[in-house]
């Protein structure tokens, strides 16, 4: 008798503390969610600014520098290996 009752008390126990979770984790997304589009009403980002045709030029000279360097690196190290 007495372990029936312990399973029923453990039981009762083991759903209210997945209730209790269950409503906290459920909360905390509506509040996430809330907070999510208040701070995108009220403050949104910024647009950015149109690139000017001066700074596009001078970017593919950057990746091409860095690709370079890249090339000349793995060169070094496959020749070293090799010996």
């Amino acid at each position: 008798m007495q372990d029936m009752q312990l399973l029923k008390e453990g039981l009762s126990l083991m759903a209210l503390g997945m209730g209790f979770v269950f409503v906290f984790l459920t909360l905390l997304v509506i509040v996430t969610t809330l907070m999510s589009r208040f701070i995108a009403r009220f403050f949104p980002e910024p647009v950015a600014p149109a690139p000017s045709p001066g700074a596009a030029t001078s970017r593919p000279a950057q990746d091409n520098d860095s690709m370079v360097a890249i090339a000349a690196a793995v060169h070094r190290y496959r020749r070293r290996r090799r010996r």
